[in-house]
């Protein structure tokens, strides 16, 4: 049995996105020859919202270690809000730690707080052991740099540059990186050529299926009140100004079927959990655009997020799924499956390029729209047309297609391309 360690600062109960791929893969990475060690932050020092139903997914058998981090209160006085960098010491030292006193043939970094990625070049030179990074979203982002000032992020200066830094010094030096789309594989070999010659694996988020299996029993009353009374579109998700094409399009379209679908007057279009700051303070982006086609009355944006089990509860009170796509052409979203397996009417709207589409489309669970392309809106209307004319209804999905995208499948992949790693270090 090898050992990996595995270093994700989001953790149970903390509900981040770019933890479910650790989440998801606990319960099998011992049937495929690892034996999985975490570290972790502790939930009292990351600014964002907890869901405790998620401690109850993890193998009680896992080592999982805590560490503090640099408290927000004192660092928001530095402008520093970064969990990776508060928490950078303190992972170190641990990390450090359990290097030294337990032999561990891998370090995999599966998280978007990237600023800890850094502790696997160290770790590598001082301990000799190879790092793999998962790269779910981009690192160094270049797509603000050619955006309006009023859409760029926070800080985005500071942070591009200190991403810039970052990523040159630990990209180059990983062992191997696994993906969520082939775009960032080949942004990150433009960039550094050495990685060319790096094992690499794409491997989109897996499907739980046991989270639907575990909600029944859960009997999770959600806190938004849909309207019983109209046909409520749900999307569950960051929202965002990279998003505002393919929400555009949704909207176009919808508003070219109120004049011709009597039904559509009785839909209502829900954005739920669109920001990752805290409670109460996040900044709508969806409502501007619904403004724009002047359709307010047909749309609610919520910024707040919300526990992962209630979203799944949302998922299945909702009547037609909406899942649209980013300005970025790699963009998959994280929670693509749980829309998939909550076996309701779906409409997708995506980048011609995005995997996200195409996923939808093989295994044949919903309705699926390219933004990017001539007369996308007419595209939407037609398929929103549809889907209200025949609702309700359990889409046809294709169960032998989607067997791959399974949280089990995907985690033989991850231990399969662990060895491919391990065995490349050793050339």
């Amino acid at each position: 049995m090898k050992k990996v360690l595995i270093v994700a600062p989001h953790f149970p109960p903390v509900n981040a996105a770019d933890m479910h791929r650790v989440r998801q893969s606990l319960p099998y990475f011992e049937a495929f020859g690892y034996q999985p060690t975490v570290l972790t932050v502790m939930p009292k020092y990351v600014e964002m919202f907890q869901d405790h139903f998620l401690e109850q997914t993890i193998p009680n058998h896992v080592k999982v270690y805590k560490v503090p981090a640099y408290p927000i209160k004192y660092t928001r006085m530095l402008q520093l809000g970064n969990l990776g960098i508060r928490a950078f010491y303190q992972l170190y030292k641990k990390g450090c730690e359990l290097l030294k006193t337990q032999n561990f043939d891998l370090v995999y970094f599966s998280t978007t707080t990237f600023s800890c990625m850094p502790l696997g070049r160290i770790w590598k030179r001082k301990f000799r052991v190879p790092y793999v990074i998962d790269m779910q979203d981009p690192w160094r982002n270049d797509y603000y740099l050619n955006v309006p000032k009023s859409e760029k992020p926070p800080k985005f200066w500071f942070a591009h540059r200190l991403n810039t830094l970052l990523e040159a010094y630990t990209i180059p030096k990983m062992d191997g990186l696994i993906s969520v789309s082939e775009g960032y594989v080949d942004m990150l070999n433009k960039r550094y050529p050495i990685t060319k010659s790096i094992p690499f694996k794409v491997l989109t988020f897996g499907a739980a299926e046991k989270d639907f299996e575990m909600l029944e029993d859960l009997d999770i009353q959600h806190t938004v009140n849909f309207d019983k009374t109209k046909t409520n579109i749900v999307y569950i998700g960051r929202g965002g100004y990279d998003m505002k094409d393919s929400v555009s399009t949704v909207f176009k379209g919808f508003k070219q079927l109120l004049e011709s679908n009597q039904k559509a007057k009785d839909c209502h279009f829900w954005f739920i959990g669109t920001s990752p700051a805290p409670e109460g303070t996040g900044v709508k982006t969806i409502e501007s655009i619904a403004s724009k086609f002047e359709i307010n009355d047909y749309v609610t944006e919520i910024t707040d997020r919300k526990p992962y089990f209630e979203v799944l509860a949302l998922l299945k009170s909702s009547d037609i799924i909406l899942i649209p796509g980013s300005n970025d052409r790699h963009y998959t979203a994280s929670k693509l499956y749980p829309n998939i397996l909550a076996k309701k009417p779906l409409l997708c709207v995506a980048h011609s390029n995005s995997s996200m589409g195409k996923i939808v489309e093989d295994i044949k669970a919903g309705e699926v729209v390219m933004f990017d392309e001539d007369q996308a809106e007419t595209l939407v209307k037609q398929r929103l047309n549809y889907l209200l004319d025949h609702i309700p209804f359990e889409p046809s999905i294709d169960w032998n297609k989607f067997r791959p995208y399974t949280a089990k499948n995907m985690t033989q992949e991850q231990c399969v391309f662990f060895d491919r790693v391990l065995l490349n270090s050793k050339r």
